[in-house]
C-alpha cells in the first residue's frame, strides 16, 4: 500500500503529530555520529529537481529503497509505505520544493508562549529547542537566499549557513540601509556564502565589493523606510526566487505588513518571558476586522509547536 497526501490546501489544517529530533546534538549525545534521516536526501532532491524543471507537472526522485513522487499542486504519493512521523515531515517541507515562478518569501520566528522573541536585554539564546534550530538549517537549505537586518547581524553576529543538515548554503541578504555594519561580523569574513547588502539607492546605488566585499543591492526609500517591496523582489532579479526571511522581529513584521510574505513560521517554545521584544508588531491601534486570518498548519518540534501559517489565497 502506498503513502499518500493530497495538495496541501485540501488537508486538514489542524494535523499535529510529535516531530522525532534528529538534531546534530541530540545524536552525540546518543554516542552516534550526527547524520540526516533517509527522507531528507528526498527531500533535496526533489528541491533540485523542481528547479531544474519549474514546468514539470511530476517528478520522482529516489526514496528508502522506492520512490517519492510530487505534483506541482503539492500533493505527494511514496511507493512504499512510511512511518507517520516521516510522513508528517513530508507534509511539512515538501511545499517548499515546488516552483514558484513568481518568488516565495517565508519567515521564521521562535517566541515564547507570550509572544516574546529575546528578553528586555536582547537575550534570545534559545527559547525554542534544538528540534527548532535543525528546523531553521533546513529551511536555509531549501532557500536561496537566508535575508536578516542589520540589528539581527549586530546582536547575533549569525553564520546563516547550513550546518546542522545536509544541503548548499544560499545566498545571505543583509538589510543594512546606510550601511552602518563594521567588517568584524563573519558573514563579511568567512566567506562561506555570497553575501548581498541591500542599503538606500539614493545614498549608495548599486555598486559591487564596496561593502566589505559584498556587492550592495540599491533599494527607493518609501515614507523614510526602505521599500519593502523592493527588498522582496530584488534578490529574484538574481535568480534567488526562494526568500526565507529569518529575522528579526521589526524586519519580519515590515515584511508581513506589506503583503511581502507568502507564508510566515511561527515556532513557540513553552515558556513564558512576562516582558521583551514582541515577535510580529505593527505600528498604531489596529482594529480587531483588519486581523490576518492565514491558513495555518501545526507541526510539533520536540517540545516546540510550530505553526506554518499561508498568506496565499
Amino acid at each position: 500500500m502506498m503513502s499518500f497526501r493530497d495538495p496541501i490546501d485540501k488537508r486538514s489544517p489542524a494535523r499535529c503529530i510529535r516531530d522525532r529530533d534528529y538534531s546534530a546534538r541530540a545524536q552525540a549525545n546518543a554516542g552516534s555520529e550526527p547524520r540526516d534521516p533517509f527522507w531528507w536526501s528526498a527531500v533535496l532532491a526533489m528541491r533540485a529537481a523542481f528547479a531544474a524543471r519549474p514546468g514539470a507537472k511530476l517528478i520522482s526522485v529516489p526514496l528508502d529503497g522506492g520512490s517519492l513522487s510530487v505534483s506541482a499542486d503539492g500533493g505527494w504519493r511514496a511507493s512504499t509505505p512510511l512511518p507517520d512521523d516521516v510522513a508528517v515531515q513530508l507534509d511539512l517541507y515538501l511545499p517548499y520544493c515546488l516552483s514558484h515562478p513568481r518568488g516565495l518569501a517565508v519567515a521564521h520566528i521562535g517566541q515564547s508562549l507570550d509572544g516574546r522573541i529575546a528578553t528586555e536585554n536582547g537575550d534570545s539564546r534559545w527559547i525554542t529547542g534544538e528540534a527548532d534550530l535543525l528546523h531553521c538549517h533546513r529551511m536555509r537549505a531549501l532557500a536561496d537566499a537566508v535575508l536578516v537586518g542589520a540589528r539581527t547581524v549586530r546582536a547575533d553576529d549569525p553564520q546563516l549557513t547550513v550546518r546542522r543538515c545536509a544541503g548548499d548554503n544560499p545566498y545571505r541578504v543583509v538589510i543594512d540601509p546606510e550601511l552602518s555594519l563594521t567588517g568584524r561580523h563573519g558573514i563579511f569574513r568567512d566567506r562561506a556564502a555570497p553575501t548581498l547588502v541591500v542599503a538606500t539607492r539614493e545614498e549608495h546605488g548599486d555598486r559591487q565589493g564596496e561593502a566589505h566585499g559584498c556587492e550592495i543591492l540599491g533599494v527607493p526609500r518609501v515614507g523614510g523606510t526602505l521599500d519593502v517591496s523592493a527588498i522582496r523582489t530584488a534578490p529574484g532579479d538574481r535568480g534567488l526566487s526562494v526568500v526565507f526571511v529569518e529575522g528579526g522581529g521589526i524586519t519580519i513584521s515590515h515584511f508581513l505588513e506589506a503583503g511581502c510574505l507568502n507564508r510566515l513560521q511561527i515556532t513557540v517554545a513553552p515558556i513564558i518571558i512576562g516582558s521583551g521584544r514582541p515577535g510580529v508588531a505593527f505600528p498604531g491601534d489596529r482594529a480587531l476586522d483588519r486581523a490576518l486570518r492565514p491558513r495555518v498548519r501545526r507541526f510539533d518540534l520536540g517540545g516546540d509547536t510550530l505553526f506554518d501559517c499561508d498568506f496565499d489565497e
